[in-house]
């Protein structure tokens, strides 16, 4: 068609062409437009690899140095801690050394023991409060006034001369919780080899678990109500589970079965001998 056409006419079609934008002419073949950019990348390339030193070409890259992962077991490290313990000084050493639960870090207080190791009734709580954390020691708060009310009626003090007339008071966590909240079950695993090896060092004749929290880690059971005053068995022991006196100061009327249950502590001392 072009070549029918007069130079004026031709120059006249490009004008136009111009003037609605046409920038680039359109050859009578296609294109690759792809080809050309590869072709253009693999220039650069032998290019850049030509101007490189001769000793960045042969040298190899370092191979990346190996990434060591270690693995974290604080319940394996807490029994570990508590089976090398040898007695109760070294065990509270060794859960003072502890660092896996975070407790640790906003305590006060590393609350370990009160009472008599020799007793024959050792008791088991849950975890410290307020009053606890500050004197490092477990039931002195309202609670532990009642305690020592409760097992004076039966004949029994923390501060007693002789081994059968005292109780031993140790809790789940030695480390105050955050406002008071419950053990998470984490927390409970991780001071649960210490506990026992508690219980194995300072050999007292039966339990007394004080709460859900007792019952739960130590039985593996909850529902204090249907729990309490029914004896149970844990670490070889024979186990009461009761009230704790936290419970029994916000509901008074429960003191009946918490009495009930210290008659039954102080008949299976007689019974044991």
């Amino acid at each position: 068609m072009a070549q029918d056409m007069s130079y004026h006419a031709m120059l006249a079609a490009l004008d136009f062409q111009v003037e609605l934008g046409a920038d680039y002419c359109i050859s009578e073949e296609p294109l690759d437009r792809y080809a050309q950019a590869e072709a253009e990348a693999e220039r650069r390339r032998e290019a850049a690899a030509a101007a490189a030193p001769a000793s960045s070409i042969s040298m190899p890259k370092a191979a990346p140095l190996p990434v060591q992962v270690v693995q974290v077991d604080p319940i394996g490290d807490a029994r570990r801690a508590a089976d090398a313990a040898g007695t109760l000084e070294e065990l509270q050493e060794a859960i003072a050394a502890y660092d896996h639960c975070e407790l640790k870090k906003g305590a006060r207080s590393l609350v370990f023991s009160d009472g008599r190791p020799e007793a024959r009734v050792m008791i088991i709580g849950e975890a410290p409060g307020r009053d606890e954390d500050m004197q490092g020691k477990p039931f002195v708060g309202r609670a532990g006034q009642l305690l020592d009310r409760m097992f004076g009626a039966i004949g029994l003090s923390r501060t007693a001369p002789e081994p059968d007339g005292a109780f031993y008071i140790t809790n789940i966590l030695p480390w105050r919780p955050p406002q008071n909240r419950d053990p998470k079950p984490e927390e409970i695993a991780m001071m649960k080899p210490f506990v026992e090896r508690h219980v194995a060092l300072a050999k007292p004749d039966l339990l007394v678990l004080m709460g859900n929290i007792s019952c739960q880690t130590m039985l593996g059971r909850r529902g204090i109500t249907r729990l309490r005053g029914t004896w149970a068995e844990t670490l070889g022991l024979p186990a009461l589970p009761m009230f704790h006196p936290a419970y029994l100061l916000r509901n008074p009327s429960a003191k009946r079965e918490a009495w009930t249950d210290m008659l039954e502590l102080s008949a299976r001392l007689r019974s044991l001998g």
